[in-house]
């Protein structure tokens, strides 16, 4: 039988919104206390860890374990948490025979997992939609992530793995690139997005986003910079740093990070807030963290940036109240830069980006935090840009590309969205600025990293591993 306990009314509420229910206009009052129920280990889960974790503890089977796997260890882990490296604290949520509970239910999943075959892999490489049936063409194998995806004029293909390594793809065949810059692929760091010059058949250059560290005493922090360098052959030269987000911090999370040019001689760059919203976002003097940056392609500063600093000098800031874009792509029938950010448990957004606008973090959130303490009870406020559209429950969105090629007809003039948590393709037809219908593609192929259309015309996808692959959608 589960307990009862009693909640004050704020955080009901907004754990209920995390699931997707609306609060009745009766929560406007001001009722101090309602019952709530406490529920089992297994509930539990799947409320607070599966975001992270995985609904089938799917995220436990490569883990390294560095602070240990045994009962002891993770109720340690599960109550005080790791702050640094993104995990929650949890002894404000649960009662100390809860973590245990929640603990030995995890042992369990993990040990039903040890010979884990990936049996939610689809058995076909064939998959039909609503409109379209595609079928997988495979490009590339071998891969652990592929961050990054970019196409060179000639039609080959520039992958990222966030290990630290990049590919040339030819052929389908991959050789690997030399001359990348030092990363701390620690945590969700590493080499992360690759962006083509437009003017590559000119200049060579080719960029890339980036997890950089830094040595400070015993401590190694980290930041999201942007490196360019000339392409030669397999060979990255004459590389140069255009971009470094200050502060550098201890986290290991939420870089951002997408690049994206908008053929007027700019690049565009996405920051996380580093697992910092009470500082970085929403502070504009000297932090460029949870933030959206604008600088030309030599890394010099355009002089109509929104933000001056005190000295009146532009700064690279575009926008502010960022948690963690993960994508950036221009609408080719607006011209409007559109960007995801991951939420916290539940939130997740699209965004159509604008000059020196606030897009709330933290501030306003459709999401609570992944411990079920509330942020904010705030959706919306004065000042604040409202998401284009948001999900409940979080997808973890990951790349995103607008579908302009003929080859797919049916599903041509709307957006496609990379979702790392459900493991899926989220397509999403649009009226306008509005998204009016969505719709699950590839389910289960793996968690999508980045999904990009081709000069070729067609539609390519970066799976994470199992499968390890970067794909290309073929009609049938």
């Amino acid at each position: 039988m589960k307990k009862l306990f009693l909640l004050p009314l704020f955080a009901s509420v907004a754990i209920a919104i995390s699931y997707g229910f609306k609060p009745s206009p009766i929560y406007t009052v001001s009722t101090p206390l309602v019952l709530h129920t406490i529920a089992g280990p297994a509930e539990n889960y799947a409320k607070y860890c599966s975001g992270c974790h995985g609904e089938k503890m799917d995220a436990f089977t490569d883990r390294d374990w560095k602070h240990g796997n045994n009962l002891n260890d993770l109720m340690v882990s599960i109550k005080k948490g790791w702050a640094d490296e993104g995990m929650p604290a949890f002894e404000k949520t649960f009662k100390d025979d809860e973590i245990k509970d929640l603990a030995q239910y995890i042992l369990t999943g993990i040990k039903k997992t040890q010979a884990y075959n990936f049996d939610s892999e689809p058995v076909s490489s064939t998959f039909t939609s609503e409109k379209l049936t595609v079928k997988l063409d495979t490009i590339a194998t071998g891969f652990d992530i592929v961050w990054g995806m970019g196409f060179l004029p000639e039609g080959d293909l520039l992958a990222t793995e966030r290990g630290g390594k990049l590919y040339r793809i030819k052929n389908k065949k991959k050789q690997e690139i030399t001359g990348v810059p030092e990363v701390l692929a620690e945590g969700q760091g590493g080499l992360l997005d690759v962006a083509i010059s437009p003017s590559f058949k000119t200049n060579k250059l080719v960029y890339f986003s980036y997890s950089k560290p830094k040595k400070e005493g015993s401590k190694t922090l980290a930041t999201t910079a942007v490196m360019c360098a000339t392409l030669e052959g397999n060979a990255l030269k004459n590389q140069k740093i255009i971009f470094e987000a200050l502060p550098y911090a201890p986290t290991r999370h939420h870089y951002g990070s997408r690049l994206v040019f908008d053929g007027k001689g700019h690049l565009y760059i996405s920051v996380g807030e580093r697992g910092n919203e009470n500082q970085n976002p929403q502070t504009i003097e000297n932090n460029q963290l949870g933030k959206i940056h604008r600088i030309n392609e030599d890394g010099s500063i355009p002089v109509d940036n929104p933000f001056k600093d005190k000295a009146g000098k532009p700064t690279t800031l575009y926008c502010y109240g960022n948690r963690n874009p993960q994508s950036l792509a221009f609408n080719p029938w607006t011209n409007e830069l559109w960007e995801t950010e991951h939420g916290p448990r539940g939130g997740d957004e699209i965004n159509i980006i604008k000059p020196a606008n606030n897009y709330g973090w933290p501030l306003t959130s459709y999401g609570i935090n992944y411990n079920g303490e509330t942020i904010t009870d705030k959706t919306q406020a004065p000042g604040i840009t409202d998401p284009l559209l948001y999900w409940i429950p979080s997808i973890a969105p990951s790349g995103m590309a607008f579908v302009t090629s003929d080859i797919y007809k049916p599903w041509k003039g709307a957006l496609l969205v990379g979702s790392l948590r459900f493991k899926y393709l989220n397509l999403c037809y649009l009226d306008g600025n509005k998204v009016v219908k969505e719709e699950k593609l590839l389910k289960n192929i793996g968690r999508v990293r980045d999904v990009r259309q081709g000069p070729d015309g067609y539609i390519y996808v970066s799976v994470e591993k199992p499968a390890g692959a970067i794909y290309r959608l073929l009609p049938i």
